[in-house]
């Protein structure tokens, strides 16, 4: 009996090729978005989760709770002073199973033999290793407290060493340390914290070879390291959290701020996903981004579904002669409600086979759009368990409806000629509508987003970052050299001005509390500086803008103690006439010589981190370079790298421009919206064909009418209009149901940052009329179709 339905199933498909064509080809788009992002959504939820020990590792953070009752957690908020970690260990070791210091993801020069290459890479303390899970491929980890050794991943041995084994080999670090490799650790999942890290070296070795490191081992006051943790198994977090929250406020000599600096335990689950905080609490993250890409998979879904119930009941005349047939023989509705369904099955299960080969042809594609590298899990048995019963959802609410509403026909009216299938448009209408309404929202949320970035790329950041090229000092064959460089570069007439400073233009990386000044207000939040120690000509090279004061000058000997300070960080001090006035940092002076407009370093969405410059001549590991305007990058770079090559052959020339740094800023929002155009214009082709399935049943409906109109002289104009009026009306409505939805949630996602745009009248009047535009457009065909047709024989069925 089952094998009969399938095969008249089979048979009904085959005779109406259109229409099987049309529902075959909604669900297979409809079941591939839904597809590809079910796979995005498990890779996000399963970020990090490749350690084996995954529930109990966290970060060590802290918030400022203030006098008033709010809490502050700025990005910074994971950066800790030395001795913390010691502390730790020491005192709370009931708690935690390893603690460790590491610092951030710093780019090196790996060499060996003739092979070089530029990797980043972290160092870490020996507990680091535990933390972490590490598939050794080769040698161990039990070596790594000693200073002079290093961990590869993979790939960088293999491109190091071939098939050589590369434990117990020598390389070059920076070409002035001499490492011994021993091990090998397989690479890091794509979708982890820690992807890009090529290689770890003990914290040992950062400790001998960097002074500013030597200079701090001791100190309460300088934030710059990160602190990670692995928790006893069976506490808590929170409660963990609970009793080392005011370890860090005991250790501070003479607290400064009536604000109370408050430790806390950073799940690994919430690193990726949770991010945002807002006064001490979760207030979001990617994981929003989860929830509303998991309701557009739904919507897609549910939207092929409703076209495949329009097109089905648009078709209900032509099936009720065979169902009122059936009935008359003795089919009972059952068996009449199981072959419809059958055929609803037989659908979806076409559709999913050619969803699956649409998934594996456009995967790489969509894996450069989201910045993953996903696989099609074909070997996973979730996964088919996953989708036997995707298929069997998809079939029941894609043929519920017109399966019940098929088997409901009178058998007598239909053979008399009585039936009329008009109750079944009014459930078709609210669906379409709903269609609509989904899709203009799509139409709004994707205007807003690429309006969002558009406004943060056009913020003023305060340098010209056209022209500038960054290059990062990765061994210390420049040292020294910092005025024959200079000399040799802008006689070489490749570049126009060149600095050093300790951080590029687009990054903040080192931070400190520890200022003082006049009249300090006691109630102000607790936050850190931004510091950077630049060369005189730096502010020349990047094109600072002054509001008051002036540059570092040589003219100025007493400029070693002399500072520049931001917008941001004069606002924040409250002080007024800034320049001349001393500021105290670790209890030194410092005379204020300037205050320049705020340079966006970190996220262009957020606000400006106050900032200091100190001039502090021919140091620092980033040189910053303005090329020559009136010659191609190409021509000038060509110019410029000899004099690189000359004066420090042992490293590579490597450069990046500061353009293109700043530009990668807005990638994740970038990717949201090509995910959005992605996603809303496979929405409004799947509602296209919805219309297409309400017109074709209206038509139907409405045939004698057309008949009797096109004999009374009615223009096929007229006609075109008679049948598109109810489609604008619908339009119409989905649009003032659209409107104040897509304002509620996109204003929502906009408030999640602080630098955002504001959303505009004319996008909600841009997205209803492109849907009332692709509405009629599509409705035409079914329209001139019907306006077309011979009106007698229209009337001899009728």
């Amino acid at each position: 009996m089952l094998k009969n339905y399938f095969v008249i199933a089979w048979r009904n498909l085959i005779k109406n090729k259109v229409t099987t064509f049309i529902n075959i080809g909604g669900l297979t788009v409809g079941m591939a978005v839904a597809m590809l992002i079910g796979l995005w959504i498990w890779d996000e939820l399963s970020f990090d989760t490749y350690n084996t020990n995954y529930p109990s590792i966290a970060k060590i953070a802290r918030s400022e709770n203030m006098p008033n009752g709010e809490v502050y957690i700025s990005d910074n908020s994971n950066h800790f002073p030395i001795p913390l970690a010691e502390e730790l260990r020491r005192n709370y070791n009931n708690y935690f199973t390893h603690v460790a210091l590491a610092s951030e993801n710093i780019e090196r020069i790996i060499k060996s033999g003739d092979k070089q290459f530029s990797r980043q890479g972290m160092y870490v303390e020996k507990d680091f290793t535990d933390i972490l899970t590490l598939k050794m491929l080769a040698g161990s980890v039990k070596d790594f407290a000693e200073t002079n050794t290093i961990l590869l991943k993979r790939s960088l041995a293999t491109s190091l060493y071939g098939d050589k084994n590369p434990v117990g080999q020598v390389l070059q670090l920076d070409n002035k340390q001499s490492l011994k490799v021993i091990g090998v650790f397989e690479d890091l999942p794509y979708n982890t914290t820690f992807r890009d890290v090529s290689f770890f070296c003990p914290w040992n070795l950062l400790v001998s070879t960097e002074q500013y490191v030597k200079d701090n081992l001791n100190n309460w006051g300088n934030s710059s390291f990160n602190i990670f943790a692995s928790t006893v198994p069976g506490i808590p977090m929170e409660e963990i959290s609970g009793k080392i929250k005011d370890v860090y406020q005991s250790k501070l000599d003479k607290p400064t701020f009536d604000s109370k600096t408050t430790l806390f335990l950073h799940p690994m689950k919430d690193w990726h996903l949770r991010a945002e905080w807002k006064n001490g609490i979760h207030s979001g993250g990617k994981i929003q981004l989860v929830w509303l890409f998991g309701l557009i998979g739904m919507f897609v879904l549910f939207l092929a579904c409703i076209n495949f119930m329009n097109l089905s009941t648009a078709r209900s005349e032509k099936r009720a002669r065979e169902v009122g047939i059936r009935k008359t023989f003795g089919s009972l509705r059952s068996q009449l409600i199981k072959q419809f369904m059958s055929e609803s099955l037989l659908i979806v299960c076409v559709a999913f086979i050619l969803s699956i080969g649409m998934v594996i042809l456009s995967l790489n594609w969509f894996n450069e759009i989201a910045d993953k590298k996903m696989v099609f899990p074909f070997s996973n048995p979730i996964f088919w368990l996953i989708a036997v019963v995707f298929i069997i959802i998809t079939a029941v609410v894609a043929g519920s409806y017109p399966a019940f509403y098929l088997s409901s026909f009178q058998p007598l009216k239909v053979l008399k000629g009585a039936f009329r299938a008009g109750g079944s448009i009014t459930p078709r209408r609210v669906m379409v509508t709903l269609q609509f309404t989904v899709s203009i929202i799509l139409i709004i949320g994707t205007i807003v987003v690429y309006r969002q970035v558009q406004f943060a790329q056009n913020r003023p950041i305060g340098y010209d970052r056209n022209g500038l090229i960054k290059i990062t000092m990765k061994t210390p064959g420049l040292n020294g050299k910092y005025d024959v460089l200079q000399h040799e570069l802008l006689a070489s007439g490749g570049a126009i001005n060149f600095a050093q400073s300790s951080s590029p233009t687009t990054q903040s990386t080192y931070f400190d509390d520890r200022f003082e000044w006049e009249n300090k207000d006691p109630q102000l939040p607790k936050m850190a500086f931004s510091l950077t120690a630049v060369t005189y000509d730096f502010g020349k090279t990047v094109g600072w803008k002054f509001k008051s004061g002036r540059d570092f000058s040589r003219s100025f000997p007493t400029d070693n103690a002399a500072i520049i300070l931001n917008e941001a960080a004069v606002k924040y001090m409250q002080l007024k006439d800034p320049v001349g006035k001393i500021i105290r940092w670790n209890g030194n002076p410092y005379t204020v010589v300037g205050v320049i407009e705020n340079m966006v370093t970190e996220s262009p969405y957020k606000p400006v981190q106050q900032s200091v410059y100190f001039m502090i001549p021919g140091i620092g590991p980033v040189i910053t370079i303005r090329l020559n305007p009136r010659l191609s990058a190409g021509e000038a770079i060509s110019k410029i790298e000899p004099i690189f090559r000359k004066l420090d052959p042992s490293s590579p020339f490597e450069y990046k421009f500061v353009d293109d740094e700043y530009g990668r800023k807005f990638a994740a929002e970038q990717r949201i919206g090509a995910l959005s155009t992605l996603f809303t214009c496979l929405a409004i082709f799947i509602s296209c064909l919805g219309i297409f399935g309400l017109a074709s049943f209206i038509a139907e409906q409405r045939m004698k009418e057309i008949g009797i109109r096109k004999i009374l002289g009615a223009s096929i104009a007229s006609l075109w209009g008679l049948l598109s009026r109810e489609f604008v009306t619908l339009v119409f409505v989905a649009f003032l149901i659209a409107t104040p939805a897509a304002y509620y949630f996109l204003d929502k996602w906009l408030q999640q940052y602080d630098y955002h745009t504001t959303i505009a009248w004319w996008i909600f009047i841009i997205a209803g009329v492109s849907a009332l535009v692709i509405t009629l457009f599509t409705v035409s065909f079914q329209a001139v179709k019907a306006a077309l047709a011979n009106p007698v024989r229209s009337l001899q069925r009728e």
